[in-house]
C-alpha cells in the first residue's frame, strides 16, 4: 500500500511533464488563483466586514446624542463599515438627501477594498484557456513537423505532440472554469456587502436627523 502514493505522484509528474513548458505558467496561475480564493473567502466573510457590534454601539451613542463618542468608536474600527459610518457621522449636519449621497459615495470608494485581487483572478480566468490553446498550437506544430519529416510511421512521436496539445488545453480549462465562477461570486458578494452596509448606515442617518 505504501507504493501507491509514490506511483500516483510519478504519474502526475509524468502527466505534467508531457504537457510541455507551458504547464509552468499554468501551474503558477493555479497556485495564485487558489491563494486569492482562500484570501477572499476569509476577507469577505459577512461577520468580518459587516460589524453589527460596532453598528449597535454607534447607534446607541447616537440615540443619546453622543456624536464625539460615536466617532471615536468608528475610528477604532479600521474596517469598511467603520469608515462609512464615520463619514456619515462627520457630515451629520448636512440635510438628509445630501447625507445619503455622501454615504453612497463613501460606499463606492470602499468598493476597491472589497474587490482587492479580483482583477488578478479575472485575468487568470481569461489567460488560462489562452495558455492552454497556445500549448495546443505548439503540440500540433510538433505533430505535423514529425509527419513532414518522418511520415506517419512513428506513432509514439505523433502521440507525444497530440498529448501535449490535449493536456495543456485541459489544464487551461480546469483552471479557468472554477476561477471564473469564484470571480463572479466574489464580485457579486462585494456588491451585496456594500449595499448592506449602506442600508445600516441609512438607519443611522434617520436617527441623526431625528
Amino acid at each position: 500500500m505504501g507504493s501507491l502514493p509514490d506511483g500516483g505522484n510519478a504519474d502526475m509528474l509524468d502527466f505534467l511533464y508531457r504537457g510541455g513548458i507551458l504547464m509552468i505558467p499554468l501551474g503558477v496561475c493555479s497556485i495564485l488563483a487558489v491563494a486569492i480564493i482562500v484570501e477572499r473567502f476569509f476577507s469577505l466573510r459577512t461577520s468580518r466586514v459587516i460589524r453589527l457590534d460596532v453598528f449597535q454601539r454607534v447607534k446607541d451613542l447616537l440615540s443619546e446624542n453622543q456624536i464625539g463618542e460615536a466617532m471615536t468608536v468608528c475610528r477604532r474600527q479600521p474596517s469598511v463599515m467603520g469608515r462609512i459610518l464615520l463619514t456619515a457621522i462627520i457630515n451629520h449636519e448636512r440635510n438628509r438627501d445630501e447625507l445619503k449621497e455622501i454615504v453612497e459615495d463613501a460606499g463606492r470608494q470602499e468598493v476597491p477594498v472589497l474587490d482587492r485581487y479580483l482583477g488578478v483572478l479575472g485575468t487568470i480566468a481569461a489567460i488560462s484557456p489562452l495558455l492552454g490553446l497556445t500549448g495546443t498550437v505548439f503540440g500540433m506544430i510538433r505533430t505535423f513537423t514529425v509527419i513532414s519529416e518522418k511520415g506517419v510511421a512513428h506513432p509514439s512521436q505523433l502521440a507525444h505532440g497530440i498529448s501535449e496539445a490535449l493536456i495543456t488545453t485541459a489544464a487551461g480549462l480546469v483552471i479557468a472554469i472554477p476561477t471564473l465562477i469564484f470571480y463572479n461570486y466574489f464580485t457579486s458578494k462585494a456588491d451585496r456587502v456594500i449595499l448592506e452596509i449602506e442600508k445600516h448606515t441609512f438607519r443611522l442617518v434617520e436617527i441623526m436627523k431625528r
